[in-house]
């Protein structure tokens, strides 16, 4: 079986019907004539009608045919028989007509220049080959001329010619330099149609010695070059008076002056002109012009519009290209060359003529005896071209006659033929520009039907899609074709499907229903021929994640989804496309199974990327556009223009926004006079103007720049502006910040702000400052001072008013009238003390201080505020006087009164108040004393707990550090702690407040206990302290346990232990060897101990015990014997490991102030829980 699937090339023609008349056409060109049968020649391949050979290579004419018999050839040379056999450097392929003509060994191809035409002939006619002119190409040298310096003044026109050798076939013009660069062109200067090199106007970068004219001849890959062209720009200034002197205008290229002049044709000349142009060919329309400045070509056509699809501007608009012209393109086409002085016009006639084309050319026709037909050859032209007709390549007029032919101009009618009226007819239409050669067969045969198309092919279509299952057949007379669906199906008609001539069967939009098998019939009166064609539907391929359009930032990664569906029976391949184009070959782009990424976004990278999905029946596409952003490029081109005193205009070309819309533009001025290197900012303009007025300051070189701004930042700034000096001016405004105060008691100083460079506003920069009392009526005293900060006013009373005021001024005038500022002369020390001071002491640490204020005469200065000077003098409790630093306290303002906060408990402080201002503090005040009552004292300095024994224990301390007052007492507070950590009923001592140790009695041995140690005065309790201890072992009962873990009957016992165990593992291994079983082992399974368990890889470090009580875990410590009593050990636990559920909190100095809680008594587990440590005896006794 065969397989054929259908696939159209291009996706938007599949639901067309442009596929299927292509498809149809392929098969009717398709339908010939079998080369089993009898046939005339039919030629299939001959050489263009004009054939220019290259005369370095063997010549080789092209002439094939087909045919049965197969046909012979035959050449004509010039319209006589070329007899190849005479000539030894001709030869003709075999079984062909071609020749080839041997000129490399030797020989000349001018020597086989003409009209050649190749005849095929068989026994059933001649077919004849287009006429076929032999020419070489020729690439002939420039002859040699002398060339003198073109010299001519600046804005004149100048025409370079090129007049290159006439070549076959034409060359291709270029001007370049001796550099092999090409010449830059422009508006003003380009190359025409000719090859000359036009210059509308010329200026002095034109002067060069090397204009020179290259003519590239394609066919013989060679390239010509012209003499070299010097052209001299000059200027009429350039001129002195000696040159001048010595030339006239007439030895200048032209006589026209260098002024500007409105523009004038250099080619076409003259108003008007003609143009004709075959039918099909490009239309070129050229229209040069000079003038200065360089003028605008337009184009127009007259009573009628251009062909927007078909029309091309060239040559910066001085050409016009209209390809594929037809008849209708006829008309006057008008060029327009335009300058600011005026307008030119010139208009082209264009005729458009046509060589032959073909209407309906002449078809191999093949009929049976006795039938009709008849063969048309229909072609138009302009002019109208004549129709001959010829047989066997022979004039029809003297052609042998035969009766069932008949010629009625273009169509030959065929009635009642025969099998000699087999011939091959040709059609020639011709023309003054053309001629048109169609060879048609017309061919007597009776043929039953026949089928080309191979059996049981198979078909595979995409679903509503057209469906075409070929059926190329072939008989004579033509067969009658028929289409069946199954194997009983009935003939298929044309309400569904389409059933072309050609025997194809078009089912419109294929279903899937549509599957199954079809047959094709045809028959003739001499029989029948069928043929079954299978045609499957498959599922269209879809794609049902598109990419999606995205902006991303250069350097940025960008990724692209496309994810397909297709038929489960075909493999889809997934193929990228930028632009149309593959993706380009870089390994920032990352292909995978439904995803393009592209890494380090370039602009380049912007685009339409498109993932089109194929199988081998159809193709799916989907695009999606990737714009690159950035931040705009910088503006350039900054211009200024309306230059005036305080403003100027600025304009500028934005750069490349970088496909961000620009949303501003930022300007900024640099003012090289005052302030070079240091830009600032002027203005800011939305991003649609291009233009600004800037106000200015007089007397500052401005230079401007500009950035422009978008959604991703701003760009680099601009290239400064050019710069401009404005004129000077008195200033505009006086020194800020003006300030008056005196630095000494009998002087006031007088301070500002002074005005930059940018404000002076002109040379010669001062200020004038004035001053008087405030309170008197004194009239201003004014000094003029250099461009400084400060001006010292000696001689003033001490701390009294003034008014002052300073004003700027250049050489241009004075500044506006300044603004009066209040300032004082030099402020002294206060004179009096503040008065009635007395303390009110709060509680232990604060007291509160109060004072009258002091008359602001005696100030004299800004008042700042009261200064409280306080120390602690000596000690209650010892009365040992000592110094103790002074501490200080400031109120600001006028404030009466004050805390004095952090004071010590039990202490005796002196103070006194001074009053402050600008200049410092004045006398103090008398000394005032208080006391600060008693406060609860700090902890005991330290806390030791020492000689232990079995039942008592001695501690030790060191009194507080800061009694805070006199201490009446010690408390001290401690209780057990068991092997549980459970706290024991808590015990509270009292102890006198002279003693510095205490010894605790009857105790319980082998006990760990904790004390909390704190001191007491009248105000209360101190913070407390804590430590623990343990009472020590009863070295009795240590020894005995020891004595007995040492007796020679325990080291006896334990040895014949270990005996019986060694006798019962050899008596057990030898059972297993014997095969046989061992019941206790299997009891021992079935059975096994709890108690007794195999050692986990952690056996021997600190388990968890878990109460059956409680399921309180075992603190860390503690062992677990086998037989499950619980033995106490010491501990080495924090505070909080000693309460459960207790929440332990410390005070700053470490102290615990938590309590226990929990103290339920637990039970042992079995028996009676000791207090004793662990021993060997103990372990054994548990484990027997």
């Amino acid at each position: 079986m065969q397989l054929k699937i259908m696939m159209p090339k291009k996706k938007h023609l599949s639901a067309g019907r442009a596929p299927l008349i292509l498809f149809l056409c392929q098969m009717i060109s398709a339908l010939e004539v079998p080369l089993d049968l009898v046939q005339p020649p039919t030629i299939t391949q001959q050489s263009p009608k004009d054939y220019i050979i290259d005369p370095r290579e063997n010549i080789v004419i092209q002439c094939e045919a087909k045919g049965k018999p197969p046909p012979s050839f035959s050449w004509t040379r010039n319209g006589t028989h070329f007899d190849i056999d005479k000539d030894p450097l001709v030869t003709m392929k075999s079984g062909s007509g071609t020749l080839t003509v041997n000129i490399m060994s030797e020989g000349k191809a001018e020597t086989y220049e003409g009209v050649y035409q190749c005849t095929a002939r068989n026994e059933r006619g001649a077919a004849i080959s287009n006429n076929i002119v032999i020419r070489p190409s020729r690439s002939p040298l420039w002859t040699k001329e002398k060339l003198e310096r073109i010299t001519l003044r600046n804005g004149q026109s100048l025409v370079l010619p090129c007049r290159p050798p006439v070549g076959l076939p034409p060359p291709i013009i270029f001007w370049m330099d001796n550099s092999f660069q090409r010449l830059p062109q422009s508006e003003r200067v380009s190359q025409g149609l000719n090859g000359d090199l036009y210059f509308s106007n010329v200026l002095p970068e034109d002067t060069r010695e090397d204009y020179i004219c290259y003519a590239r001849f394609n066919h013989t890959q060679t390239i010509q070059q012209k003499q070299p062209i010097s052209v001299k720009v000059i200027s009429v200034d350039e001129l002195n008076d000696t040159i001048a002197a010595n030339l006239s205008d007439t030895e200048f290229y032209g006589a026209k002056s260098h002024r500007e002049r409105p523009p004038t044709f250099l080619t076409p000349e003259g108003n008007a002109s003609r143009k004709e142009e075959l039918r099909g060919n490009v239309l070129s329309l050229e229209c040069i012009a000079e003038g200065l400045p360089t003028p605008i070509i337009y184009w127009i056509k007259e009573d009628g519009t251009l062909p927007i699809n078909r029309t091309f501007y060239r040559n910066f608009k001085k050409t016009l290209q209209i390809v594929q012209v037809t008849e209708a393109d006829s008309g006057n086409y008008q060029c327009v060359a335009k300058n600011a002085l005026g307008a030119v016009h010139h208009i082209i006639s264009v005729t458009v003529k046509a060589a032959p084309y073909w209407i309906i050319a002449p078809q191999n026709l093949v009929l049976s005896p006795g039938e009709d037909g008849t063969l048309i050859c229909r072609a138009n032209g302009n002019p109208k071209p004549r129709i001959s007709w010829l047989l066997n390549g022979v004039l029809i007029e003297i052609a042998p006659d035969d009766p069932s032919r008949k010629i009625d101009g273009d169509t030959i009618i065929f009635s009642n033929v025969q099998e000699r009226s087999s011939a091959v007819y040709q059609c020639n239409a011709s023309n003054e520009y053309g001629y048109l050669l169609a060879n048609a067969f017309v061919n007597v045969l009776a043929e039953p039907p026949r089928i080309f198309t191979s059996a049981d092919t198979l078909y595979q279509v995409i679903a509503n899609r057209p469906a075409l299952l070929d059926c190329a057949f072939f008989g004579s007379p033509l067969p009658t074709i028929e289409w069946f669906k199954g194997a009983k199906g009935s003939a298929l008609h044309e309400d569904i499907y389409v059933l072309h001539e050609n025997g194809t069967l078009e089912i419109p939009v294929a279903q899937k229903d549509s599957t199954g098998t079809y047959t094709c019939v045809a028959r003739n009166k001499l029989g029948m021929a069928k043929n079954d064609i299978h045609l499957e539907i498959k599922d269209p391929t879809r794609i049902i994640k598109q990419p999606e359009y995205a902006v991303v930032q250069r350097g940025s990664t960008v990724s692209f989804e496309c994810i397909v569906k297709h038929d489960h029976t075909l493999i889809p391949t997934v193929t990228w496309l930028k632009d149309h184009g593959e993706l380009p070959s870089d390994g920032r782009f990352t292909v995978d199974k439904d995803h393009l990424v592209v890494a380090d976004v370039s602009d380049d990278d912007g685009g339409t990327y498109t993932c089109v999905a194929n199988t081998t029946l159809d193709s799916v596409s989907a695009s999606a556009v990737l714009s690159v952003v950035d931040v705009p490029s910088p503006p350039f081109d900054l211009e200024l223009t309306d230059q005036l005193d305080r403003s100027v205009q600025l304009s500028w070309t934005p750069g490349d926004d970088n496909n961000s819309p620009i949303t501003k533009f930022i300007i900024e001025y640099e003012d090289a006079m005052h302030e070079p290197g240091l830009w600032h900012h002027q203005t800011e303009v939305p991003g649609a103007q291009t233009t600004a007025q800037l106000k200015l300051s007089p007397y500052v070189n401005y230079s401007f720049r500009v950035m422009a701004v978008n959604s991703l930042g701003r760009s680099l700034p601009s290239e400064a502006s050019e710069q401009y000096l404005t004129k000077a001016a008195e200033p505009d405004k006086n020194p800020t910040a003006v300030e008056g105060l005196g630095s000494e008691p009998d002087n006031l100083v007088i301070t500002w702000k002074p005005l930059n460079g940018f404000e002076s506003n002109g040379p010669g920069l001062q200020y004038k400052v004035s001053w008087r009392q405030k309170d008197g009526d004194d009239e201003w005293t004014s000094m003029v001072v250099a461009d400084v900060s400060k001006y010292i006013v000696s001689g003033t009373p001490t701390f009294v008013p003034y008014l002052i005021k300073v004003q700027a001024l250049n050489d241009a005038g004075f500044a506006p009238e300044p603004a009066v500022v209040l300032g004082h002369s030099g402020e002294d020390l206060p004179m009096v003390a503040p008065g009635n001071v007395h303390v009110n002491v709060v509680n232990s640490t604060l007291a509160e201080v109060h004072w009258d204020p002091v008359p602001l005469k005696s100030i004299r200065g800004h008042l700042q505020g009261y200064r409280i000077y306080y120390w602690k003098a000596q000690s209650s409790s010892t009365r040992n006087r000592r110094h103790i630093e002074k501490k200080i306290l400031t109120f600001q303002g006028s404030k009466t009164h004050g805390m004095l906060p952090g004071l010590e408990p039990f202490s005796h402080y002196t103070l006194n108040v001074r009053v402050v201002n600008g200049k410092g503090e004045g006398p103090a005040s008398a000394d005032r004393v208080f006391n600060t009552p008693e406060g609860v004292p700090s902890a005991p300095s330290s806390l030791k707990i020492i000689n232990p024994t079995l039942d008592s224990l001695t501690l030790e301390w060191e009194p507080p550090s800061h009694p805070n007052g006199i201490l009446t007492e010690y408390t001290l507070k401690y209780q057990p702690i068991n092997s549980t950590h459970e706290l024991g009923p808590l015990v509270d001592l009292k102890i006198p407040a002279n003693k510095t140790r205490w010894t605790l009695k009857n105790l319980n041995f082998s006990t760990r206990y904790k004390f909390y140690f704190y001191a007491q005065t009248a105000a209360g309790s101190g913070s407390q302290i804590t430590e623990e201890a343990i009472t020590t072992v009863d070295e009795a009962m240590a020894s005995r346990q020891v004595d007995i873990a040492t007796q020679g009957w325990f080291i006896g016992l334990m040895c014949a232990v270990a005996l019986l165990i060694l006798i019962l593992l050899i008596v057990c291994f030898i059972r297993r060897n014997k095969g046989g079983k061992y019941p206790v082992k299997e009891k021992e399974d079935a059975h096994a101990d709890p108690e007794i368990q195999p050692m986990k890889e952690d056996d021997g470090t600190f388990g968890e015990y878990s109460d059956a009580e409680d399921h309180k875990p075992l603190k860390k410590g503690s062992r677990t014997p086998s037989d499950r009593t619980v033995k106490k050990e010491d501990s080495d636990d924090s505070l909080v490991d000693y309460g459960e559920g207790v929440n332990g909190q410390f005070n700053e100095d470490g102290s615990f102030i938590g309590q226990y809680s929990g103290k339920k008594e637990k039970e042992p587990a079995e028996g009676n829980e000791s207090s004793e440590a662990p021993s060997p005896v103990n372990a054994m006794n548990s484990f027997v």
